[in-house]
């Protein structure tokens, strides 16, 4: 079920909205000012953030950047203010999209549906605990800096972490391997490769706390 930060002043327009949303299969957080809205996004995740420009403190303009700041979480600004020079500024701090009141429900929902999608496309980096994989480049990082894996390392982490928090066996990570890769991955390979990449990711690879075994059953990417 998506979640939705609405962050708008007009209490009954808030109301109807948020009754709307529900209606559609939404989950719906509410603030009606900077504060409030600031302190609810960096508590939960959100899937889309529907922001007004005029909030009983601050404004969307500062929440908008606070928020693009902080991770790329889509935001579409629904306001009063549709002049050119108010959608400029928002386009230009990072709003995904720009709605004038008043509209339509159907159509808010249409944009809301399109920013989600858009951003799912655009952004597939897969993250455990300090190591991020972006697949569309390739690349594995640790701490932000980044890690030089074998094509074999990366494809087996690429299986772990699109398989977060969920126990696999051998088995199963062979034939996730064999599906990438088209390769037979032997039993004997698949635990000469577990070591060595956990030996590149592990802070203690004697202790590891990213790819974890579930004795006596498999492994585990644990995301904390």
């Amino acid at each position: 079920m998506p979640k939705i930060l609405l962050i708008e002043d007009d209490e009954q327009l808030a109301g109807f909205l948020m009754h709307f949303l529900n209606s559609e299969g939404y989950t719906v957080s509410y603030a009606a000012g900077q504060r409030d809205g600031l302190r609810l996004f960096e508590e939960n995740s959100f899937d889309c953030v529907l922001l007004d420009i005029s909030l009983k403190d601050g404004n969307g303009y500062s929440v908008c950047a606070a928020i693009k700041a902080e991770n790329d979480t889509p935001v579409i600004f629904i306001t009063a203010s549709a002049d050119e020079a108010c959608t400029v500024a928002g386009f230009e701090i990072g709003a995904d999209d720009y709605i004038g009141k008043p509209f339509g429900t159907r159509e808010l929902l249409a944009r809301m549906k399109n920013v989600m999608r858009r951003h799912k496309k655009t952004s597939p980096v897969l993250q455990c605990g300090n190591v991020t994989i972006d697949p569309i480049k390739g690349i594995v990082f640790k701490n932000g800096s980044e890690l030089t894996l074998s094509a074999l390392e990366y494809r087996l982490l690429l299986v772990f972490f699109s398989n977060k928090n969920q126990m696999l066996s051998r088995d199963r990570i062979a034939e996730e391997l064999w599906s990438l890769t088209k390769e037979f991955v032997s039993d004997n390979t698949l635990s000469v490769y577990i070591k060595r990449l956990r030996e590149k990711i592990e802070d203690d690879p004697k202790s590891p706390e990213i790819i974890v075994t579930v004795r006596g059953l498999g492994y585990k990417a644990v995301d904390k």
